[in-house]
């Protein structure tokens, strides 16, 4: 991307300055849209999509301490955590600018800026951007995952660290969160990626066919064997078997596994010689890791065989400003495969997506965004065009959990007055009941 195809966001309360930055970019890029009132930033970001914001980081002009930028960084990045946004400010400060970048600022400028900075910083910035069609094409591939949550980046970097090493890994997450996905990113990030990755559903499987389909038999084992087929084990191996659905299957089964994990044979069906096998384990379930430690149901022996290590899925409902960011991702990309114009949305497009629980996780957002943009009339998307699939049946309860841990609780406290008085920390702090210098206190104690 070049910056005369870029879309620029300026957002300051000095009109000085937005008609400084208007008539300056309006030659050099697509489009420049200033904004006075930074309550509008969300409403304009959810409407229409820009490369970057340009956002100044003091709006009441009483208190100049950059707080209430910071504010509007992470409300920005909450609604689109890829956005480059840069802060502008008549107080240089070192500690202020090394913040701003920590959340997610792309470059700090101080006013008055010189035009030739302002312009090699926005170049520099787009310049990058030229980069993403290319990682757009792998995820669409499904060889990455998307997602920028907390919850998304401790999966992220537990998968970093796990996924080098031989070590068994039990994936656990609901029905549609991408177990597989993060099945197949273990392997491509593993030692034997250049190796067979083979995924089975062994829940699936029936008990006749079980052994047949993982061991493999020789010609003559039972009336259709017509000749000799390997198995998904001898398939795999040098590389990594992905068993999915692993808690589906019988006691029977689980106790045929056992015996191969351990001895690290199989034995094809109407063979007399075993075969050694090398491969790297990978197991998934929809069930809890305690639904699994019932003997019942599941031999405690296999579990510790298979979780070496268990790496949770998070549900789409708790991963935050995914659901944006996914939704943006889908809208992309079902608009170029069924040849649309790209889409922008309505702020009660994702006021809608937002307050669905979506039971059936990743899966059902991506079959409500295809369909959204199928049948779509316009460029734009609204609420009208979401339509929830019957076949997902929610699960998931209203119940309210009760934070007990203190930090937690005042932490969690004053993100929700600082929000409700849009960054305003003269007035948040007012409402706690403390004076500004305290909160500060905890806003730097909680890095916030």
């Amino acid at each position: 991307m070049r910056l005369k195809n870029a879309n620029i966001l300026v957002i300051d309360d000095d009109l000085d300055v937005l008609t400084a930055l208007r008539i300056m970019l309006k030659s050099l890029t697509n489009k420049v849209i200033t904004e006075k009132n930074p309550n509008n930033i969300i409403s304009i970001l959810e409407k229409e999509k820009f490369d970057v914001v340009i956002l100044d980081m003091n709006f009441n002009g009483v208190v100049n301490t950059g707080n209430e930028g910071i504010f509007w960084l992470n409300k920005i990045k909450q609604v689109d955590p890829k956005i480059d946004v840069i802060l502008i400010t008549a107080y240089a400060d070192i500690d202020l600018a090394i913040r701003s970048l920590k959340k997610g600022a792309s470059d700090f400028i101080v006013k008055p800026w010189k035009n030739e900075k302002m312009i090699e910083a926005l170049k520099k910035i787009i310049e990058k951007k030229s980069v993403k069609p290319q990682i757009s094409k792998l995820s669409a591939a499904g060889n990455s995952i998307v997602g920028e949550s907390e919850e998304m980046q401790q999966v992220f970097e537990k998968l970093k660290k796990v996924a080098p090493t031989d070590a068994n890994i039990l994936i656990l997450g609901e029905n549609g969160t991408g177990k597989d996905l993060v099945a197949r990113a273990l392997h491509d990030q593993s030692l034997r990626k250049n190796k067979p990755f083979v995924k089975v559903d062994v829940g699936a499987l029936t008990e006749s066919l079980f052994e047949s389909e993982l061991f493999g038999y020789k010609k003559g084992a039972f009336t259709d064997a017509r000749e000799d087929r390997k198995g998904r084990f001898e398939a795999a191996n040098g590389g990594t078997l992905f068993l999915d659905e692993i808690g589906n299957i019988s006691l029977q089964q689980q106790a045929r596994l056992l015996s191969v994990l351990q001895n690290r044979t199989i034995t094809p069906l109407g063979a007399n010689q075993s075969i050694p096998i090398d491969i790297r384990l990978i197991c998934a379930t929809n069930l809890e890791l305690s639904d699994l430690a019932d003997e019942n149901t599941f031999r405690k022996d296999l579990i510790y065989r298979i979780n070496t290590v268990d790496l949770i899925v998070p549900p789409l409902r708790d991963r935050g400003t995914d659901i944006t960011l996914l939704s943006r991702y889908f809208a992309d990309m079902y608009a170029e495969k069924y040849f649309k114009e790209p889409f922008s949305f309505e702020k009660d497009f994702f006021s809608k997506l937002k307050s669905h629980s979506f039971p059936g996780n990743v899966r059902e957002l991506q079959y409500v965004l295809e369909r959204a943009v199928i049948m779509a009339e316009a460029d734009v998307l609204a609420a009208e065009d979401l339509v929830f699939s019957v076949l997902e049946k929610s699960t998931v309860q209203n119940i309210e959990l009760k934070e007990t841990n203190l930090e937690t609780v005042e932490k969690q406290t004053i993100l929700k007055v600082i929000e409700k008085n849009k960054g305003n920390i003269s007035k948040s702090a007012k409402e706690l009941g403390i004076t500004r210098a305290a909160l500060y206190r905890r806003l730097h104690k909680y890095d916030l």
